[in-house]
């Protein structure tokens, strides 16, 4: 391999590793409270205080992340939530875990991961050019990565939960956010962009809401990236009651346990990856809005109406795969125009506003699916998740500002008119300091 495409080599490898241990933990956290408690509700609990830090983290990550370094920041997200999902298992085997420690330990995972994950995930356009390869490609080559290791990480950990426990399996998680740290720590370095900013002012309270705020003033000022905000907050808020809640209880009660759970997962994941290789060969040639929508459409609501209407695994198989293709779409899309409507000196407070934008919804998904189930039982909480799924993805199909998707920056050089903007209204959007992705 050579010297210049290393760097990306292990941002992609150390995403793999981590992602398929975090889906360890997605499908191993839900069945150890759902094995030791036997609550949906408790199960919500968990996941609300899991991915409320998140929500902090994201709003405030992107200044740390600019002072502190990329590199070392992506490090210790990755070291710290070893720790915390490692001390689970430990703790129980011990007989010292209470339940507001498992609380507790989540939401120290949560509030450090996403920091991580931004750090690695704004890097890509630098690493992209240094490697030589368009950024179009290295995003959807980014998400296929991702998605990949998400659908083997969910098919072991449904057979491991069998086999050894969900205890067991959370250690083997701890295990890959070590790998992970050590591919960050030792691959990108040298990389200038993965070190902190020169001439970054001292951390204050002041500087923090100044550059939160002219984050949050760009953001608000963009229409489409709003939008775009806007609708994700709401599906990831679902997302998050489906995965943390709602189809580790149907999987328990109806399909026959963490197996049938991590073969769905499995079969989201591995269509996922394919439709992002897809999208990264022909997606370029087709109009984003028009690809995105019926992406969203495809993967949202028919797995939860499918759910609620059936108690095999069959059916719920057949309309996860299709999910997944539909799903391995929407990152390489949303990504491209992140990194082509943010400014390169914007981007990490930028992401960090928009990504708590998106996980604002989150901590309310979980805790809600866990108090509907328990009121009024697994089959009308998926039918009242997949009819709110269904409405907020129709939101491109109505609103005039995400037709701004399909406008994309001129070529380095070209003159900067209307079409190379944000549209809509919004401000002059895209940095010049990456070369526009090549058809």
């Amino acid at each position: 391999m050579s010297r210049a495409r290393r760097p990306l080599a292990a941002v992609l490898a150390a995403n793999t590793v981590s992602i398929a241990g975090s889906s360890l933990t997605l499908i191993g956290v839900p069945w150890f409270v759902l094995q030791t408690t036997g609550s949906a509700g408790r199960a919500g609990l968990v996941a609300f205080c899991a991915t409320l830090p998140v929500v902090v983290a994201a709003l405030v990550g992107g200044p740390v992340i600019d002072r502190i370094g990329r590199r070392r920041v992506s490090v210790v997200s990755d070291a710290v939530c070893g720790l915390a999902v490692g001390a689970i298992p430990l703790l129980h085997q011990a007989g010292l875990l209470e339940f507001w420690m498992l609380c507790a330990l989540m939401a120290v995972s949560g509030l450090v991961h996403t920091p991580g994950l931004t750090a690695r995930s704004v890097l890509l356009p630098h690493l992209a050019e240094h490697a030589g390869t368009s950024l179009s490609r290295a995003t959807s080559l980014y998400d296929a990565v991702s998605r990949g290791a998400r659908m083997i990480g969910a098919a072991l950990a449904g057979l491991l939960i069998a086999v050894l426990g969900a205890g067991n399996v959370l250690l083997l998680d701890a295990a890959t956010y070590a790998v992970s740290a050590a591919l960050v720590a030792c691959g990108v370095r040298g990389v200038a962009a993965a070190e902190p900013r020169p001439g970054t002012e001292r951390i204050s309270f002041a500087g923090y809401r100044a550059e939160l705020t002219e984050g949050w003033r760009f953001l608000m000022n963009h229409r489409l990236l709003l939008g775009i905000t806007c609708m994700v907050m709401l599906t990831n808020g679902l997302d998050q009651g489906w995965g943390a809640v709602l189809l580790p209880v149907h999987g328990r009660e109806q399909l026959g346990g963490a197996a049938a759970v991590g073969l769905l997962v499995s079969l989201f994941g591995g269509a996922a990856l394919l439709g992002a290789l897809l999208y990264g060969v022909w997606g370029e040639r087709f109009p984003r809005r028009a690809v995105f929508t019926a992406a969203f459409l495809c993967s949202g609501a028919p797995r939860y109406v499918v759910a609620a209407l059936t108690d095999t695994t069959l059916p719920l198989a057949v309309t996860m795969a299709l999910a997944g293709l539909g799903a391995g779409v929407l990152n390489p899309v949303l990504g491209t125009i992140f990194y082509e409507q943010i400014p390169e000196e914007l981007r990490s407070r930028v992401s960090g506003v928009a990504t708590a934008g998106c996980e604002l919804a989150m901590p309310l998904g979980g805790l809600a699916a866990g108090l509907l189930i328990e009121g009024l039982g697994p089959a009308t909480a998926l039918l009242l998740f997949g009819g709110a799924y269904l409405l907020a993805t129709l939101s491109p199909l109505v609103f005039p500002a995400w037709r701004a998707m399909d406008h994309r920056p001129a070529p380095a050089g070209a003159p900067t008119g209307p079409a190379a903007g944000a549209g809509a209204g919004g401000p002059e959007p895209v940095s010049r300091k990456e070369p526009a992705p090549r058809g």
